[in-house]
């Protein structure tokens, strides 16, 4: 196998882990971030956008985000989408700026949120697994059609079955770190 592409394998499981933190960082821990609001999905103008094309978000306090409506007539859009959007937040309006009061988290919404938070990691894992069987297809056509030899093809399986193993771990810490602190109280 060529360094390039094991490097574009690597770059793909790369990406797959960077997925994943975009993904966690959405999740809400005790204190309050403007990446809470990533995922919101606006109906604005006659298509969906994300929430930070129509407004700007900010944190002003620890358990508090604003979320400043540029065009007074979204208001109420924004409002349907962060209500819609099933963080479990009740946006309080007040003129263009609304604001985002986060509750406590209880024991059964932490649970939730570290249900969430597995869900994406085994996105993760599975898109990982993907970009694996894809090299290892891509070595066994190799050795088939006389490219590499037997002994290349199972010295080049190994390493990139080593990569996807360092991956996944990968995943599976930065998994535990969120979890832990999901259920910080």
């Amino acid at each position: 196998m060529k360094s390039g592409d094991f490097d574009d394998i690597r770059r793909r499981m790369d990406s797959a882990v960077n997925a994943f933190k975009h993904d966690i960082a959405s999740l809400r821990t005790g204190r309050a971030s403007s990446n809470l609001l990533d995922a919101v999905q606006v109906k604005a103008y006659g298509s969906e956008m994300p929430l930070v094309q129509v407004a700007t978000v900010a944190v002003p306090e620890p358990r508090m985000i604003s979320v400043s409506v540029w065009d007074k007539s979204m208001v109420g859009a924004v409002d349907r989408a962060i209500r819609e959007a099933n963080l479990g937040f009740n946006p309080i309006v007040d003129g263009a700026m609304l604001r985002i009061p986060l509750p406590e988290l209880n024991e059964q919404r932490r649970k939730e949120l570290v249900k969430i938070a597995h869900g994406y990691a085994e996105n993760a894992r599975v898109a990982i697994r993907h970009v694996r069987r894809d090299g290892m297809d891509f070595l066994k056509k190799s050795e088939k059609d006389g490219d590499i030899s037997e002994d290349d093809h199972r010295r080049e399986a190994d390493r990139v079955q080593k990569l996807t193993d360092e991956t996944i771990a990968t995943v599976d810490s930065l998994l535990s770190g969120k979890e832990a602190e999901i259920m910080q109280v």
